[in-house]
């Protein structure tokens, strides 16, 4: 029963980044951007691996749950004022997404605070269309899940990739 409860987790989890245009290959091209000038030999398919083994945490399923489900309640405007217009317009003095983020990236350990929080101020590739408010669709917290997988999964390279040199 908890088995197949987890499973649904995290097939739920997948599922809502996809919905909200978000693939396995963007996260990849962000841990790539991350550790290739530290790994001149990486390759996407390292990315993903890592990637993959990021995703298959409960914490980090449960923040992709909860952090996606905020977004789209904001964007249909199923939360209350003053949290709704907070949350869409992205305030810059709401960090309740950094800090959800943050759970992530702590799964991995302390380098990948410091890969989210260049990524989160570069906002290369996908973080950078997440960005743009101009489509209509809220991405305040998925913006940093995103980046904070990428972090993860980072961190999680350069860890296995320490302890084989």
């Amino acid at each position: 029963m908890e088995i197949e409860r987890s499973n649904q987790i995290e097939a739920s989890a997948r599922e809502l980044l996809i919905q909200r245009g978000v693939t396995i290959d963007d996260i990849a091209d962000l841990v790539y951007f991350l550790q290739v000038k530290y790994h001149p030999d990486l390759t996407k398919e390292v990315c993903k691996d890592n990637i993959e083994r990021v995703l298959s945490k409960r914490e980090v399923q449960n923040a992709i749950l909860t952090g996606i489900q905020l977004d789209i309640l904001a964007e249909k405007g199923l939360l209350e004022e003053p949290l709704l217009s907070t949350i869409t317009e992205d305030e810059g003095l709401y960090g309740v997404d950094e800090i959800l983020a943050l759970s992530i990236v702590n799964v991995y350990g302390s380098i990948g605070f410091t890969n989210y929080g260049y990524i989160d101020k570069e906002k290369p590739g996908i973080l950078k269309d997440l960005n743009d408010k101009s489509s209509g669709k809220c991405h305040t917290f998925l913006d940093d899940i995103v980046g904070a997988i990428a972090a993860a999964a980072s961190s999680r390279l350069a860890h296995r990739f320490a302890n084989t040199e």
